[in-house]
């Protein structure tokens, strides 16, 4: 039992968080669509996409052990006949937090199908299948690990021994599947909607050698783009997410501005205001709590092939009164390469 207890009292004061979040998880998730959802793989209208996200959390907490959180990604589309299409990427993200320097770095390649439901060229429903698979690796740093039997009356002392973990390091795969559908109106409007199931052969993920598996994540999410102004239109997103006793709901809209003479013109300025809260359940999964979590304010700046994409979180949970002052920001990239082939207007943006 002492052993045990060390081991909770010293990843929870090392991880601050980690272990109970279990997932990485960004604010601009619109524009993270491989880490959202396998069947966004390749649901773009150009030939090639490359994303790059990075997210810096809790600095104001913990300081030099605050969250930092990277993702890159690259997915193509290939059309098979004439209207479908099969979608081919891969990712890698990694994730490091705390003064333990607990670190989750994965690569995966995920593949969709898109079947053209009905409709025309320009103006069609597609239902969307896809699936990833992928290696984890999970590690943190030894020296680094402080243990009840550490400290002392004046204070943490590293000449006095602590436990011993069986592993420091542990691979694992992960397989995830998903689901989407989209409808496009015109070049202007569209609505999608779809889910996802990640952690599906719920892996070990203890350091211990006993058994811990990881809670499988289901996620819902919604968006599209209306236009209702001759260079203005209405964003609207939704993302639920549940793994566990937790779940988190991410729900907002932005006003995208169109720049130049035309509604077809590809450059477009974006801002927008989300809400982001939590839910945690006992095991019976009766709710025991919703929490505030954060506002999210967010800008976006498109430009041909390229996208620029920042937010900010304003803190609004109980752990806002020791954050001195900084919340969460985030950066976003996505290029795209369209190529000699482009057919139209099939799919929304991301």
């Amino acid at each position: 039992m002492l052993k045990r207890l060390s081991l909770l009292c010293a990843l929870f004061i090392g991880m601050a968080g980690s272990i109970i979040a279990q997932d990485i998880h960004f604010s601009q998730f619109y524009m993270s669509p491989l880490n959202l959802n396998p069947a966004m793989t390749g649901v773009l209208n150009c030939k090639n996409r490359f994303v790059a996200n990075y997210r810096n959390q809790w600095a104001g907490v913990l300081g030099a052990g605050a969250y930092n959180t990277y993702s890159f990604s690259y997915d193509q589309k290939n059309a098979v006949g004439r209207d479908d299409y099969f979608g081919l990427g891969g990712t890698l993200w990694g994730d490091v937090a705390g003064e333990t320097r607990y670190g989750m770095l994965q690569a995966r390649v995920s593949g969709s199908y898109s079947k053209k439901m009905f409709g025309r060229r320009k103006s069609a429903s597609y239902a969307v299948i896809g699936a990833d698979l992928g290696v984890t690796q999970r590690k943190i740093s030894q020296n680094d690990l402080r243990w009840p039997s550490q400290i002392t009356n004046t204070g943490f002392d590293p000449t006095l021994p602590g436990e011993v973990l069986q592993d420091y390091t542990r691979y694992y795969p992960d397989l995830a599947l998903g689901l989407l559908w989209f409808s496009i109106m015109d070049e202007n409007n569209y609505w999608y909607a779809g889910g996802a199931a990640h952690h599906i052969n719920a892996p070990n993920v203890s350091f211990s050698g006993g058994s811990a598996p990881l809670y499988r994540r289901f996620t819902a999410h919604a968006g599209g783009e209306f236009l209702f102004a001759p260079k203005m239109a209405l964003m609207p997103f939704a993302l639920f997410m549940s793994q566990g006793p937790h779940k988190e709901f991410n729900g907002g809209a932005s006003l995208r501005f169109l720049l130049g003479n035309a509604r077809s013109s590809d450059q477009s300025f974006e801002a927008g205001l989300y809400y982001r809260l939590g839910v945690q359940s006992k095991n019976n999964n009766q709710d025991v709590g919703v929490h505030q979590d954060a506002v999210i304010f967010q800008t976006r700046f498109n430009s041909g092939g390229a996208s620029y994409g920042f937010t900010y979180d304003l803190n609004i949970s109980k752990l806002s009164s020791g954050k001195t002052g900084n919340g969460a920001f985030e950066f976003s990239i996505i290029y795209q390469i369209c190529g000699p082939e482009r057919r139209g207007v099939y799919c929304p943006r991301f």
